[in-house]
């Protein structure tokens, strides 16, 4: 066997991930990406693109299949109803608590550093801002009146509340319903499946992914806003590995270091889509057969993370809000910082782990503390790095909540955790020839009583 079957998923992404930024610079550096040239039309726009999109696409793909029988055999898998409201309460708790120290957190750093003072910086980018809706309006619309439509749009709230409710049904009507929990199971293992096999391309779409990016961004952008880009990596890396492993060690006792090894993983894919949602196949993975957490709570835990839980953005708020609040010479006051904060955490509950999203929620933070809103228009050359850099932000507290949950309910099996090599093992693409004969002789059987 070569050395190359030989390496793990993640050693390999990470090849790619390398060999992207640098193939990435040296396009940016080099002025080969000049619009309309050969290299841009062909190469940045054409080959780069469409291997990336096409990963992403098949990653978005397999989300809302994923998340409704990962999620409907992670019900029917607690089995009572006591249990899922512990496990869905404490998520929720300890979503809301992160996002809201993560926004305290980065209003002070931004604050101490005092970034945009004194900058005079016009913009000519506008940008349209989205009022906020209410509160009342979130709340309603996680019911969905068509669970179809629901599933056709991506909506995760309205999703998760209908397969919740269903799985519910399920275990409600006991042991009638047992053979549709075999087929839900049996579901769910054939989605996991699919994920692999898409995995399976992972190094070169991340590859594709990253050089688009670098070779579009490269680094004068960064010079640009040196001073915000190095606060809001300041802040998220602060969360990272200070606030999400104090919440790890307390509520769990389990040990940072090998979170962090194991979590590379995930990180990794949620920098290269920008997409919470988009992670959500590759996070399951790695907290179920690389960290232990049982499947019946990370298939809760994981796709609620991935809708409620925005720390990372959170974050980029508070830096942003300073910033541009700075610049313009608006004065927040303590009102005005209480005002950020709560309309971060409230934001934060029902939008759409998509790239860009960030943007919008940030708007309807300016509207509220009276921050012109073509301010955003100062950040939006340097979002979409940042944007790759809080999403791993936010799939890392979504892991932190699924380990500390299951540790809490006795879900984890923490010999899975601490095992070093549990989940880096890529076998599960080859065919298991027993197994593919069994399946054909039950096939025939099959048809040969119908005949």
């Amino acid at each position: 066997m070569s050395d190359t079957n030989k390496m793990s998923l993640t050693t390999k992404v990470l090849i790619g991930m390398a060999l992207g930024i640098a193939v990435g610079l040296i396009i940016n550096l080099t002025g080969l990406n000049a619009q309309g040239s050969l290299v841009n039309t062909y190469v940045v726009e054409g080959l780069f693109y469409v291997i990336g999109k096409l990963f992403v696409n098949a990653l978005k793909m397999l989300v809302v299949p994923l998340v409704f029988f990962s999620l409907l055999g992670g019900v029917c898998g607690i089995g009572s109803l006591r249990s899922l409201g512990r496990v869905g309460g404490k998520s929720f708790a300890l979503y809301m608590l992160t996002t809201a120290f993560a926004i305290t957190v980065s209003l002070s750093i931004a604050a101490f550093f005092g970034i945009g003072q004194g900058m005079n910086l016009v913009s000519d980018v506008s940008f349209v801002g989205a009022a906020a809706p209410p509160l009342s309006e979130v709340f309603i619309n996680i019911i969905p009146t068509n669970p179809i439509d629901t599933m056709a749009k991506g909506q995760m709230l309205p999703l998760i509340f209908f397969t919740i409710l269903l799985g519910i049904s399920i275990v409600m009507v006991g042991s009638k319903a047992k053979n549709i929990v075999n087929a839900i199971e049996v579901s769910n293992e054939i989605m996991m499946k699919m994920v692999t096999i898409v995995m399976a391309v992972a190094p070169y779409a991340v590859f594709a992914l990253i050089a688009k990016s670098m070779s579009e961004l490269g680094l004068d952008l960064l010079a640009e806003l040196a001073g915000y880009v190095m606060v809001l990596i300041g802040a998220l890396m602060f969360h990272l590995f200070i606030t999400q492993m104090i919440v790890l060690k307390v509520f769990s006792g389990l040990s940072p270091r090998i979170f962090i090894q194991k979590i590379r993983e995930a990180q990794i894919f949620a920098f290269s889509t920008a997409s919470s949602n988009a992670t959500i196949p590759v996070t399951l993975r790695v907290v179920t057969q690389k960290m232990g957490v049982n499947n019946s709570v990370a298939s809760f835990t994981v796709p609620f993370g991935a809708t409620i839980n925005m720390d990372g953005t959170a974050i980029m708020q508070g830096v942003a809000t300073v910033f541009i609040a700075n610049i313009y010479g608006v004065d927040l006051g303590i009102t005005g910082y209480i005002t950020v904060i709560l309309m971060s955490v409230l934001a934060s509950i029902g939008t759409a782990g998509v790239p860009g999203v960030g943007l919008i929620m940030l708007s309807m933070v300016f509207v509220q503390v009276s921050i012109p809103i073509e301010g955003i228009g100062l950040i939006l050359g340097v979002d979409r790095l940042m944007d790759m850099v809080r999403t791993a932000v936010n799939v890392s507290g979504d892991a932190v909540v699924s380990t500390v949950v299951a540790k809490s309910e006795n879900q984890l099996d923490e010999r899975v955790y601490t095992d070093q090599e549990a989940g880096i093992q890529n076998r599960d693409l080859e065919v298991d020839l027993d197994a593919e004969k069994a399946l054909a002789n039950s096939y025939e059987e099959t048809k040969n009583r119908r005949s």
